[in-house]
């Protein structure tokens, strides 16, 4: 039966046309590549999808996020997003469950700033504590609290948001110590009703504690308040009268200058950043 049909099929068309002749085959394997009509619209390397910033900040996995965006618990610019695929700036103020989140890794540096320089994350204002540690980190950490631009000592710069919410919570705060010079001798009432806490046109105005220094005049003064800023300090002692010489944050809560000179920085070890997280 096999010769059969091999006999029948000779002189028979092969199937590609009665002419019998090879025909342009059109198989995928041959087939013309096509040109794409549009291309790819270009990233901003600015963006980052919402998931994967959420994501980065390490509160879940970018399935799990997507989860919480579609749910609404997330927040951008005070804003509720829930569509898949959406694009945020790092300076974008992105919330989950009404916490802001950071998707940058966490940085922590003290620095022992100089004289001479502001303590501002604006442009324009001369010489500034970002220019000091401009080169600590690529994290966008900025300064907790002030010293003034003539006060020294140190100053702790972050993007730990919970970090920053504990110094500046007003019933929590992070004590600092200071060491303050006067233009003349501190009275013993003076300080003993600084001490005790005293009334600044209706508000009460309290210190953690003031002492004099040991081994120095009366001028020379330690003083450890919970308030962030430099500011309350010139207040204090102008309401009993007291032009201040010098200021000089030494202690931040555990943190001391030790090993850091004036004008350098330093990455806090774990250890220290356990510490201030359980303050």
């Amino acid at each position: 039966m096999a010769k059969q049909r091999d006999q029948k099929s000779k002189g028979k068309p092969s199937g590609r046309g009665s002419n019998n002749t090879r025909k342009e085959s059109h198989a995928i394997g041959n087939a013309p590549i096509k040109k794409k009509s549009q291309s790819k619209r270009a990233s901003n390397p600015n963006e980052i999808r919402l998931n994967k910033y959420i994501a980065n900040s390490g509160i879940c996995s970018r399935r799990e996020a997507d989860d919480h965006i579609a749910i609404g618990l997330v927040t951008v610019n005070g804003k509720v997003v829930t569509e898949m695929g959406y694009k945020v700036k790092l300076e974008d103020d992105v919330r989950y469950d009404s916490r802001r989140i950071n998707p940058e890794k966490k940085a922590y540096v003290l620095l022992n700033k100089p004289k001479g320089f502001a303590t501002t994350t604006s442009e324009g204002k001369g010489r500034t504590v970002m220019d000091l540690v401009a080169n600590a980190t690529s994290s966008k950490v900025k300064p907790i609290g002030r010293l003034g631009r003539n006060s020294t000592g140190l100053l702790l710069f972050t993007n730990d948001e919970d970090v920053v919410n504990k110094f500046t919570n007003s019933k929590q705060g992070v004590p600092r110590l200071f060491q303050v010079e006067l233009d003349k001798n501190l009275k013993f009432e003076d300080l003993k009703a600084i001490r005790e806490g005293f009334k600044i046109d209706g508000k009460l105005v309290a210190v953690e504690e003031i002492s004099y220094i040991d081994g120095t005049s009366k001028n020379q003064i330690g003083l450890k308040i919970k308030n962030t800023g430099n500011t309350i300090i010139r207040t204090i002692f102008e309401h009993f009268k007291y032009d201040l010489i010098k200021i000089d944050c030494v202690a931040i809560a555990h943190l001391t200058k030790k090993d850091i000179p004036r004008g350098h920085w330093k990455h806090l070890t774990e250890q220290e950043m356990n510490t201030l997280k359980m303050l």
